[in-house]
C-alpha cells in the first residue's frame, strides 16, 4: 500500500526523512480493526516526528499520521481516535501510558491504518471525509481546551495566542459557535485579518495591549507569548496551554499567578468520548474546519514543506 513515513529524522531538515512509497499492510492484533482511510490531516505532531522529537530511531520507518477519516471492514463512515491507551474512569481521563497514532503505532498516512475497534467513532453524515479528518488532534485539542479545561460560561471573554494553525482556527471557530467573544492574536496582519473572516471579534498585534483583561487564555505558542497570557488575565482567570512551539522554558511571573489567583492549566487532546461529542457539535451547529488546502497523500511532500515555512491559515488535508 502507498504511504508517507519518516525514514529518518532530521532537526534542522525535516523533509530530509520524508518518503512516499509501498508499504506492507500493517497486521491486525486480537481486538483491533483496519480502516480504508479516505481522508487525513496534517499536524505539527508530524513535523515534530521528522525533525526526531517523540520517537527513537528504532521506530523507524514510522508512518506518519495522526488524523484520520474512512470506512471500517463493515462499510461503516468513521473517524479514528489517534490517542491509543486503556480508557480511565469510564472514558473521562486519558491513560498516563497513552501513546498517539505514528508513535508507537503506524499511522494514519496511507492506504489502511489498524487501531483498536474502541478507537472508532461514527461520522456523522453531514460531514465531509476531508472536514471529519481534522477532528481527531487538533479540533479535539481545541474542543478539550474551551469547554472542559477553561469551563467557561457563553459571554465570556478568550484570548487565542498565534492565528493559522489547526488549533486556533479551530479554538475561533468552536468558541464563536459557543457564544464566546473571541480575540486573538498574530505577528502577522494577513492571518489577523482571516481570524476575523473566521468569526474573531478582535484581532491584535503579538503582545499588544489588550482593551481589557480576558476571561481564559488559549495557548499553545509558549515562550513567546507566555508572559502577554499571565498578564493579559483576569484576576481568577486561567490559561489554557496545550503546546509551545516556540519554546518550552517560559519564566511566569509567579506574584501575578498567587496573589490575583490565576490558574495554569494543561490539556492535551481528548477522550474517544468528547470526539464524537465534537463531531455531534460540528453536525449540529453547520461548524466546519478551516481547511487551507486539499493535496493527494502522493504530493505530501508539499504540505510539510508549507507546515514548516509556516505558510498555513487552516487544516492541511491529504485524500487517497
Amino acid at each position: 500500500m502507498i504511504a508517507v513515513t519518516a525514514s529518518q529524522t532530521d532537526p534542522n531538515d525535516p523533509l530530509k526523512g520524508l518518503t512516499v512509497g509501498e508499504r506492507p499492510e500493517p497486521a491486525v492484533p486480537d481486538g483491533w480493526t483496519t480502516v480504508t482511510v479516505r481522508a487525513t490531516a496534517l499536524n505539527h505532531h508530524d513535523l515534530f516526528t521528522l525533525r526526531g522529537i517523540g520517537i527513537s530511531p528504532d521506530r523507524l520507518p514510522m508512518t506518519l499520521g495522526c488524523d484520520a477519516a474512512g470506512v471500517d471492514e463493515a462499510g461503516n463512515e468513521v473517524i479514528v481516535h489517534a490517542v491509543i491507551g486503556e480508557p480511565v474512569n469510564g472514558d473521562e481521563t486519558l491513560d498516563p501510558r497513552r501513546t498517539l497514532l505514528s508513535e508507537l503505532h503506524q499511522g494514519t498516512f496511507a492506504e489502511k491504518v489498524v487501531v483498536p475497534r474502541r478507537n472508532l467513532v461514527p461520522k456523522p453524515a453531514a460531514l465531509s471525509f476531508e472536514h471529519a479528518a481534522c477532528l481527531p488532534t487538533a479540533w479535539l485539542t481545541a474542543y478539550r481546551m474551551l469547554f472542559e479545561k477553561a469551563g467557561l460560561e457563553p459571554g465570556s471573554t478568550v484570548l487565542v495566542q498565534g492565528a493559522g494553525g489547526g488549533v486556533s482556527t479551530a479554538l475561533i471557530a468552536l468558541g464563536r459557535a459557543a457564544g464566546y467573544r473571541m480575540w486573538v492574536t498574530s505577528r502577522s496582519g494577513d492571518k489577523r485579518e482571516k481570524a476575523l473572516d473566521l468569526g474573531a471579534d478582535q484581532a491584535f498585534e503579538t503582545g499588544a495591549r489588550l482593551p481589557e483583561r480576558v476571561d481564559a487564555v488559549m495557548e499553545s505558542v509558549g515562550e513567546a507569548t507566555w508572559d502577554h497570557s499571565i498578564a493579559s488575565l483576569r484576576p481568577g482567570g486561567k490559561v489554557v496551554i496545550c503546546g509551545a512551539t516556540s519554546g518550552m522554558v517560559a519564566p511566569t511571573k509567579l506574584a501575578q499567578v498567587f496573589f490575583l489567583q490565576k490558574q495554569i492549566i494543561g490539556s492535551t487532546m481528548g477522550t474517544r468520548d468528547q470526539l464524537g461529542r465534537l463531531a455531534t457539535f460540528l453536525a449540529q451547529t453547520g461548524v466546519r474546519p478551516l481547511v487551507d488546502r486539499v493535496l493527494p497523500l502522493t504530493e505530501a511532500r508539499e504540505g510539510v514543506a508549507a507546515m514548516a515555512g509556516g505558510d498555513v491559515f487552516g487544516k492541511i488535508v491529504f485524500t487517497l
